[in-house]
Formats: C-alpha cells, structure tokens, sequence
C-alpha cells in the first residue's frame, strides 16, 4: 500500500456521502494533533473521498495543507460505493467488553493520558472508570502536539496544472 502526502484542496468530498460526522470533527481533529496520521484518507482515481471524510474535515479544521492519501485505484466504481458505506457500517457491529476497557482506561489514566483525546465524554468515562473522588481528567493538554507529517513520501513530480504528485 503506497500512501501518499497529498495537497488537501485535491481532495474532493463525495457529495452523497450518507454518513454526516459533524460532532467528531473536533474530537478527530484532536485525535490526530495528539497521535498524528495513523490512518490515511482513502480516494479513488479522481482524488474523491471513499473514506476519511471526517478526517478530511478534521484536516481542514486544523488547516494542514497536505494529508497522507491511500488511492485505491483497483477498485470498480461499484466496490467504491460498496466500500463507502461498508467502511462506515461495520464497526456499528461490534461491542465493548467493558471489563476490559475499564483495565485500559485505568492504565491510561495512570499514565496521564488525556482520556478525552479517546472518543468518551466525561460522563462516559465516570460511569466506566470513576469511583466518584477520581478526577478523570488531567492536565496534559494535546494542544502542545505538533503534527508530524514528515513521514510520509514527498514525490519527485509534481504537475503544473493540478498540483498531482508522483514519482
């Protein structure tokens, strides 16, 4: 899987996108000041989203000018719109095993981990870890994270009219 470090305006939202993410944004774009890009955003050979459209609007958020871009080129326009909804569904079939996220929150709040950089909200987190005297919350800020995007590929070629890069 080739990723690539690609200009965040070439990158064109699908317009039916049937999943809307507007309350993540800000939880994602916190994720990835904090942690970096661990997952790129997937597009197909015209640059338009598959996947990754919260993480797109987190990116733009943020401001960041290029993202790191899987294209999934091998894929026929039908398993495009399959894998769209599929990347977005299938996760709702899963469930928590509450015992042992509370041993992996209760070891991250003893290492001082931001526990809001993680997706639940306080009242969440009281309910899972809390024993009612705990603060659940500490003060390692995520703001002071720069995001590294220096792992990623900077290509050799870089169209004049598009701005494309490759090598």
């Amino acid at each position: 899987m080739k990723i690539q470090l690609i200009n965040i305006s070439k990158l064109i939202p699908y317009a039916q996108n049937p999943r809307h993410n507007q309350l993540a944004i800000a939880k994602v774009a916190a994720s990835i000041k904090e942690f970096g890009w661990q997952q790129p955003i997937v597009v197909d050979g015209n640059m338009t989203i598959i996947a990754g459209h919260t993480r797109y609007m987190a990116a733009t958020q943020l401001d960041l000018k290029k993202v790191p871009v899987y294209v999934a080129s091998s894929l026929t326009a039908a398993q495009v719109q399959a894998y769209r909804i599929a990347d977005n569904r299938l996760h709702e079939d899963s469930s928590w095993d509450d015992e042992l996220l509370k041993i992996e929150l209760d070891e991250l709040k003893d290492d001082s981990t931001d526990l809001e950089l993680i997706g639940f909200n306080a009242m969440e987190l009281e309910k899972l870890i809390g024993d009612g005297k705990t603060d659940i919350s500490n003060s390692k800020s995520s703001a002071s994270r720069e995001i590294k995007l220096s792992e990623f590929q900077e290509f050799a070629h870089q169209c004049p009219k598009c701005s494309f890069e490759w090598d």
